[in-house]
């Protein structure tokens, strides 16, 4: 008699084993435990100081993967293996792309990041820059689980054959109580993981970290609570209340808010009534440059001036010595919004990609009104950041970017600035005075790359490294903007403009041992911060007068009103949050992470978003002040934080238009 198939399960005891105990259940296990070290291998690999204790962050990313991982427990055990690696593989790739993230931008990705993924092909040198051989560690574990999830899916293949041809002697279980038991399985972990997740999530919004998610400013503040993959959550929450969930509209109790903050901030707009207007129909060249950081204006290695042409250039300029960008993830963009409309970038995301059809107060809309011809200008593709809507939104009169410029000499990310300026200036001498014309650099741009024959400087002790290639990088730029400069005067542009020239952002290159060796001595922490949000003012104006070193903080939402003053234009009625860079009001800058300085005392938030846990300094002793004398402020610049990204995410300035 011929004998039944026989599997390697031997059912001899009358029914099937539970496939929990084999690489169904382990690959579950095995999914849990690998996430869970690349969570804290993130972490690690991060050191963002005064996060939450270790414990937290095993329960939060526990709580997280339980959840995750749960969700597969209703799929067959067979499906199982191969759905977890699966997600093993995007989990790891979100993980990763985090970290490089937050490398360059000191944020984490958002959905509005994603938005703007197209970016990431552009990025590519600048990513290769920012990877680490530590980095293979995120995926060493697929060594082990790829063959196994091919073995395990081949061998049930396999049995699911053989168990079809078999004549069982035994009673399955139905498909209904297989289905119960998945169920039961997937709620478990559902529930064990919601636990470990929320409970310390609300322990810490109700304790030390009360109304985080109500005031956040940095998403940093938020991963200390929620976990990486907690925060992606709450971030996706977040973003489908704000875009397909919201019905919410500003109230009137914060329209109210928002009309009375105008009201009071009008006088800081406000510059020395002798200066109103005596520039009245100059043009304006407003150059924004690629990552230049005020580190290099004035400063020598080995003998040689980084930075000859600007430092000749402030001799007969206005140079604002602590001058700070305030820049978000938009970075560029972000630089470029707000000196054009003096408001703040957004806390997540670029206000170019977020929200780009609002309405704002911004320089060429208003230039344009007062009979500007305007033009922007960017040697690289017109939908990157979203410029080429953007720029139509702010009323440009023409943008000017990469398919318009002869390719004659390519350079890192697109032309180089030495042949940027010259065809922009063929360009600009056409057009109908008075003009604005707006300029965005790239040759400083990171990862800092040149061709060797552009090496002018010796940088040595730090040649071959990102900071000796940037050092060469703002060297060339610097010799481009001397150049058009010349061709400036020469053209008789010169004598008949306003020529402001400031960096974008700092050069994302953390360390401190360079720094340390251009200024010629060791520098805190603290003084390392400053470095990195301070980049350079230099305002010429048509006749050379008020040039001269100010020390004077400020900040890029400054520029806009400065200018109007110079043109005889009464910012008074603008939106504008900055302050006019003579006003002889106190001044207060706000960065977008809930930091600030009033020249005097500097206030640092702590990732919690506790106002307490800040660190309050005094700014020429650097001594530990207590939170009291920063309190003030500090709800100062809290609200000017939340007025503006009010006015941004609600459209303020069209519902007071329909009003």
């Amino acid at each position: 008699m011929r004998q039944p198939y026989r599997t390697s399960f031997a059912y001899s005891s009358g029914r099937p084993p539970s496939r929990w105990f084999t690489f169904g259940g382990l690959s579950y296990l095995l999914f849990i435990v690998f996430m869970l070290w690349k969570c804290l291998w993130l972490n690690h690999l991060l050191a963002i100081p005064n996060m939450a204790t270790d414990r937290y962050d095993v329960m939060v990313n526990l709580g997280a993967l339980l959840i995750l991982g749960g969700l597969t427990m209703w799929l067959p055990s067979r499906w199982r293996p191969l759905v977890l690696f699966v997600m093993n593989l995007l989990l790891t790739f979100l993980l990763y792309a985090d970290l490089v993230y937050f490398r360059y931008f000191q944020d984490f990705i958002t959905i509005p990041v994603l938005q703007q993924t197209g970016q990431v092909g552009e990025l590519g040198g600048s990513i290769a820059a920012l990877l680490s051989w530590k980095d293979l560690y995120f995926f060493l574990d697929w060594l082990l689980l790829l063959p196994l999830c091919i073995r395990e899916m081949r061998a049930i293949r396999r049995t699911s054959y053989l168990n079809s041809r078999a004549s069982l002697h035994f009673h399955k279980p139905s498909w209904g109580l297989r289905f119960l038991r998945r169920s039961a399985a997937g709620l478990v972990s559902l529930a064990v993981g919601g636990m470990l997740l929320f409970y310390p999530i609300h322990h810490a919004t109700t304790t030390w970290a009360k109304g985080l998610f109500d005031g956040n400013w940095w998403s940093a503040s938020l991963y200390n609570i929620t976990g990486i993959y907690g925060f992606h959550g709450y971030d996706i929450a977040r973003y489908a209340e704000d875009h397909w969930l919201n019905n919410k509209r500003l109230s009137e109790d914060q329209v109210h808010q928002i009309e009375v903050w105008f009201e009071e901030h009008q006088d800081q707009l406000a510059g020395p009534k002798a200066t109103f207007g005596k520039y009245k129909g100059s043009n304006v060249i407003m150059v924004q440059v690629e990552a230049l950081e005020n580190i290099v204006i004035g400063n020598k290695l080995n003998g040689q001036e980084i930075t000859p042409h600007l430092n000749q250039l402030l001799k007969e300029s206005l140079y604002f010595n602590r001058f700070y960008h305030q820049t978000g993830q938009g970075r560029t963009s972000d630089a470029d919004f707000s000196v054009q409309s003096s408001l703040h970038p957004l806390p997540a995301g670029s206000v170019f990609t977020r929200y780009p059809k609002h309405q704002y107060d911004v320089l060429p809309t208003i230039l344009k009104e007062n009979h500007y011809t305007t033009g922007a200008y960017h040697a690289y593709e017109a939908g990157f950041w979203n410029r080429n809507i953007v720029y139509h939104e702010f009323n440009y009169d023409s943008f000017m970017s990469k398919k318009d410029y002869a390719m004659d000499d390519p350079l890192g990310w697109s032309l180089s600035d030495a042949s940027f300026f010259r065809q922009s200036l063929e360009r600009m001498k056409k057009e109908q005075a008075p003009f604005y014309s707006f300029m965005i650099t790239l040759s400083s741009h990171h990862p800092y790359t040149m061709p060797k024959q552009l090496h002018k400087l010796s940088v040595d002790p730090y040649e071959g490294t990102i900071f000796g290639n940037y050092l060469q990088a703002v060297h060339y730029a610097d010799e481009a903007i001397g150049s058009f400069i010349e061709e400036l005067k020469e053209s008789g542009l010169w004598d008949q403009s306003i020529f402001i020239l400031y960096g974008d952002h700092d050069n994302s290159i953390p360390d401190k041992e360079p720094v340390e060796a251009l200024l010629g001595q060791p520098i805190s922490d603290l003084k390392m911060r400053e470095t990195k949000q301070q980049v350079p003012l230099i305002i010429h104006l048509p006749d050379g007068a008020e040039a001269g070193t100010y020390d004077r903080v400020g900040g890029q939402m400054d520029v806009a009103p400065t200018i109007l003053h110079w043109l005889g234009i009464d910012a008074s009625k603008m939106h504008f949050m900055g302050s006019h860079l003579q006003n002889e009001q106190a001044p207060l800058v706000v960065l977008r992470d809930g930091s600030f300085t009033n020249g005097n005392i500097t206030y640092l938030p702590s990732p919690d978003g506790i106002v307490e846990n800040g660190t309050c300094y005094d700014v020429n002793t650097e001594d530990i002040l207590s939170a009291a004398a920063c309190s003030p402020l500090q709800q100062k610049a809290s609200s000017e934080l939340q007025i503006s990204d009010w006015l941004i995410t609600y459209n303020y300035l069209e519902i007071i238009a329909k009003k």
